[in-house]
């Protein structure tokens, strides 16, 4: 089994910092794989659950993981912050990997919504807590890398979340099978995680210095002017990220008449492909600028923003497949870049001991409005309102994020006064 190193500068602490980002991979990837599943099943979900109407219902199926995912990230945070992240990741996973189980099967419309509704309380204590204690482990020089890595573990979860439609279309499993399935494997790796994993060490001062900082963590955020703006960079790009990880394959199979396969895989793999190479790039520059200026992580972040405009007009005015591709391909790109630097600039504007906390409040606020864009999105498309209308209005959001994430003014590394 193990052990957390002690001196920072060690090989044995670099080896294992590393040895923690390819433990929560896996995490990563089954924390997506289960949200991406709903999206490209939706066909033999709808048609085996006919209390579902229309598509307002089904917008609301997917806000509903949306809002109660939102509503408890601080709260998961705050506790990773607290006490035990290792015991904290372990038993989310354990959680939601039950839940998925029990959504394979689930009957009715209600029993769907509140599945999904409970998926969204146990995994909002995953996200906050593996990138805090990634970023404990991992200091500035691999932080963005680091990062990079667990989140490319999410985009694998979400491209093979993107074949389930073939697994949805298949007489001899199903989308019953696809959850059951993913939950029993979730739960069996919840044990070997919880026997691997170890919690950043912290000296006595800091441990104290950590519970008695809890008492200001909410003002020593909200007042903060540099996480404000943070935050709503990273609220306003996710509405548009998070319906093209939702409706996109039904957006495809609807505009093309694709199957359910290959409109869920058109919509996922390349983009989550894209994705990939842009952590691994976005992360590597990121690293490197940081090394000539504080803001290197800022401008590595507002050059992926930067990519959105044209991906987002190229898919909102696709006229063939592969033009819509196309733009999923330089969307995920951007999306990379903006990803792997979130954490690491949190990093740069609030104390260690607030970072789980911070991660959750910005999940709260993009989450809960990911959700209702989520709902919009089905409202306005019965409705009739255009798809190029649509992504042209988040093309426009594109464009004030970049300015907002410019008057950030990070510091190199915050800490404790």
């Amino acid at each position: 089994m193990p052990l957390a190193p002690d001196p920072v500068s060690s090989p044995d602490w670099r080896r294992y910092a590393w040895q923690v980002v390819v433990l929560l991979a896996p995490v990563a990837l089954l924390n997506y794989l289960d949200r991406q599943m709903l999206a490209t099943m939706k066909a033999s979900m709808v048609t085996d659950i006919p209390t579902i109407a229309n598509k307002a219902d089904w917008g609301f199926v997917l806000g509903c993981f949306k809002w109660t995912y939102a509503a408890l990230s601080p709260f998961g945070g705050y506790i990773a912050d607290r006490f035990s992240k290792r015991w904290v990741i372990g038993g989310s996973l354990f959680v939601w990997s039950a839940v998925t189980w029990w959504t394979g099967h689930v009957t009715t419309f209600h029993e769907l919504v509140a599945a999904r509704a409970l998926m969204g309380i146990s995994e909002a204590f995953y996200i906050p807590t593996a990138l805090a204690l990634i970023s404990e482990y991992h200091l500035g020089p691999t932080r963005s890398r680091a990062v990079g890595v667990h989140q490319a573990g999410i985009y694998v979860g979400q491209i093979l979340g993107g074949f389930a439609g073939y697994v949805a279309d298949s007489p001899e499993l199903g989308w019953r099978w696809a959850f059951s399935t993913c939950g029993m494997i979730g739960v069996i790796y919840a044990l070997p995680l919880l026997a691997m994993l170890r919690d950043a060490p912290r000296t006595k001062e800091e441990k104290v210095q950590a519970r008695e900082s809890q008492r200001g963590v909410a003002k020593g955020l909200l007042g903060n002017r540099n996480f404000i703006l943070l935050m709503l960079y990273f609220t306003l790009p996710a509405i548009a990220g998070w319906v093209v990880r939702d409706w996109m394959p039904e957006i495809l199979r609807e505009k093309f008449s694709l199957g359910q396969g290959k409109a869920g895989v058109s919509a996922i793999l390349y983009v989550q492909l894209a994705s990939i190479a842009g952590v691994i790039i976005g992360g590597t520059l990121a690293d490197r600028w940081m090394k000539r200026t504080v803001r290197g992580r800022i401008f590595t972040s507002a050059i992926g923003m930067a990519l959105f405009l044209p991906a987002l007009f190229s898919v909102g005015n696709a006229s063939t497949l592969t033009f819509a591709i196309g733009g999923l391909i330089v969307f995920g790109l951007g999306w990379g870049f903006f990803d792997c630097n979130n954490m690491p600039i949190l990093c740069q504007i609030a104390r260690p001991e607030w970072r789980a906390t911070g991660y959750g409040i910005m999940n709260l606020v993009s989450t809960s409005c990911g959700g209702f864009g989520d709902w919009a999105f089905g409202a306005l498309r019965d409705q009739h309102v255009s798809l190029n209308a649509i992504f042209g209005a988040f093309a426009g959001v594109a464009l004030l994020s970049i300015f907002i994430v410019l008057l950030i003014k990070p510091e190199r590394e915050a800490r404790a006064p």
